[in-house]
């Protein structure tokens, strides 16, 4: 008798669970109470981000910001630059291949892969930095914790960004000052209100 009824429970349940999926309704309802609403409004999830081409205008400025919803850092080019790819996962310096998890703090790391180089014709860098160094200040920033050089190699640059945890984050290029143009990376400080 209990295996019945436990099987006359549970095809109830599966009943119920397939009428609610027909319409996307139930589903949709008990996500909704599961994760609460967004912050601030971000939608920005944390899967990869990429766009955009190879250029040789070099990088010229690092620096962040903290802003009321999330921590920013903005890469400035001498030029026209929209190329980049930014994901979750261990970073390697450019060139040879050493990891730059050790040099950074936080729980997630963030890799930035930007398609310019961080030096000029003459490969004369561009930057004051070397693989491994810490190349913007995040002191008392709510998500960032490092953003670390992890060097330029045949025209692309790579940086080891360490976050408080794996948020969600948005990346967009912004036209200016003058002729430059800036690669920005925006980290949420948390996932839910």
């Amino acid at each position: 008798m209990r295996i019945r009824s436990a099987l006359a429970a549970l095809a109830v349940l599966l009943a119920g669970l397939a009428a609610g999926a027909g319409t996307g309704t139930a589903a949709t309802t008990t996500r909704a109470a599961a994760t609460g609403s967004p912050y601030c409004g971000i939608t920005w999830g944390s899967g990869t981000k990429e766009a955009g081409a190879f250029r040789t205008d070099p990088l010229v400025e690092v620096r962040t910001g903290r802003h009321e919803c999330y921590d920013r850092v903005v890469f400035e080019f001498a030029g026209p630059v929209n190329g980049y790819s930014v994901t979750y996962g261990e970073t390697w310096t450019e060139g040879e291949g050493l990891a730059l998890s050790p040099y950074t703090a936080g729980d997630a790391l963030l890799r930035v892969s930007l398609r310019a180089p961080a030096y000029d014709g003459e490969h004369a860098a561009t930057v004051p930095y070397r693989a491994g160094e810490h190349a913007a200040t995040v002191l008392r920033y709510r998500t960032l914790r490092d953003v670390v050089f992890g060097g330029s190699f045949e025209g692309y640059t790579t940086f080891a960004v360490g976050v408080r945890a794996r948020l969600p984050f948005r990346v967009f290029v912004l036209d200016g000052p003058g002729a430059h143009s800036r690669i920005v990376l925006d980290v949420a400080h948390q996932w839910q209100q």
